[in-house]
């Protein structure tokens, strides 16, 4: 949640957390943003760890070789490359603190995270929950190697447990070992009662993880809700410029780390401390770059819902949106993606506006400093839960470039529409 809002048009305080008073909120806010300037810090005297390259570590005595293979994989000494180095060892701990995880396991991407934390769960015969919202390279990988080696996902509404809907203990088996979950889905942004579903798995010894790339931790910490692992695709708003991929896999408790950590080791993963150092200095203005594409992200959205071109406006810090209530509840804040549904336009005319913005680009990721504009097509990309929106589904990514601008070159856009 932003410490202060600049004008008229942001959310103030109350609306977005009811969780805590405005003082509290305020004061949680300062802390995070000081951690944020000190976790992952060189005790060597340079503000910032060095990025320390290498595959091979040596040992002056047998001693200390044979001591070192048999010390602890997590904050024990250095072995080899693959598996850490002071660079990635620097992040991963600072992540761990933000999320209030026992630990976090870095590896190359926000897929390669996702993937790392289901497999670390599963084995044949196994069946697992994800929820129908969820990232669509996820679906590829249930619908794909996980399917090969024999573990069925079962997709569920986001909204399961909410206005009446049964909850997610209707649809438990007694091989059901891994609930996925992901809110606000991050193309069409139903929110999800999370400590609802972490309680009922919780019940049955079933594992809960969470895609929380969208919230970041600054806006939502799903373990203080009972949440198992958390999966960031630090690409996203912690490396913040476009230039690094990179993801994370926090966990509750130091077996689930093992289990993560062990899995993601036989599978070869290793993060380049050069990447490493990257997500360090993102993390570094993580609040300030959050601040900026929050703020500028309600403006937008606001504005968009008196278009006339715009039908409907996907924004959980919306009062109007279906899952505001949850969001109210549960985050700190909101960041800067959110969907907008167009009246139906024919492929010519959203062809027309998309190609002649001049600040929105078309990409896929988000979380960048460069604002994108996208469409996107969850119908196809859903199973139990169809999209029944007969309008223009585009994708929004708020930068940081000026909020006059953007919405400037949205208003020439929707003009365009209708030329």
């Amino acid at each position: 949640m932003q410490e202060e809002h600049h004008d008229a048009d942001a959310l103030p305080p109350s609306e977005n957390s009811p969780r805590e008073t405005d003082a509290a909120l305020r004061k949680r806010s300062a802390e995070i943003r000081t951690r944020l300037t000190r976790l992952g810090r060189s005790d060597k005297g340079f503000v910032n760890p060095s990025v320390v390259r290498g595959s091979t570590v040596t040992f002056q005595s047998l001693d200390e070789f044979e001591e070192a293979l048999a010390c602890d994989l997590k904050d024990g000494p250095f072995t080899y490359g693959l598996l850490d180095t002071p660079t990635t060892r620097a992040l991963a701990q600072a992540i761990a603190e933000l999320d209030g995880a026992d630990g976090a396991v870095l590896l190359e991407s926000g897929l390669a995270a996702v993937g790392v934390a289901m497999l670390s769960q599963v084995k044949q015969g196994d069946h697992i929950l994800m929820v129908d919202s969820c990232y669509g390279p996820s679906r590829i990988l249930c619908e794909g190697m996980l399917k090969r080696m024999g573990v069925e996902t079962e997709y569920y509404d986001p909204r399961v447990g909410q206005d009446g809907r049964p909850g997610i203990e209707t649809l438990f088996r007694e091989n059901t070992r891994l609930v996925f979950m992901e809110s606000p889905g991050s193309v069409t942004f139903e929110m999800q009662d999370v400590p609802a579903i972490a309680a009922a798995c919780r019940e049955r010894d079933i594992i809960t993880a969470i895609d929380n790339t969208w919230a970041t931790p600054l806006g939502f910490r799903p373990i203080e809700h009972g949440v198992d692992m958390v999966v960031h695709a630090l690409t996203k708003y912690v490396g913040g410029h476009s230039d690094v991929m990179l993801g994370a896999v926090t966990t509750r408790t130091r077996k689930l780390w093992d289990r993560v950590k062990i899995t993601a080791m036989d599978l070869g993963h290793g993060v380049s401390p050069d990447d490493a150092w990257l997500g360090l200095r993102g993390l570094r203005t993580l609040a300030v770059r959050l601040d900026a594409q929050e703020h500028a992200a309600v403006q937008l959205a606001r504005w968009l819902q008196t278009r006339s071109e715009v039908k409907r406006v996907l924004h959980p810090a919306l009062p109007e949106d279906p899952g505001h209530a949850i969001f109210k509840r549960d985050f700190d804040r909101a960041t800067g993606l959110f969907g907008v549904v167009l009246h139906p336009v024919d492929r010519a005319s959203l062809a027309r506006m998309l190609e002649g913005m001049a600040i929105f680009e078309m990409g896929y990721s988000w979380g960048g400093f460069e604002s994108l504009l996208i469409p996107q097509h969850p119908l196809s990309e859903r199973s139990v839960t169809p999209w029944t929106e007969d309008g223009t589904l585009l994708r929004v990514s708020v930068g940081l470039e000026s909020v006059e601008h953007l919405t400037q070159d949205l208003a020439d856009g929707l003009d365009r529409l209708t030329r």
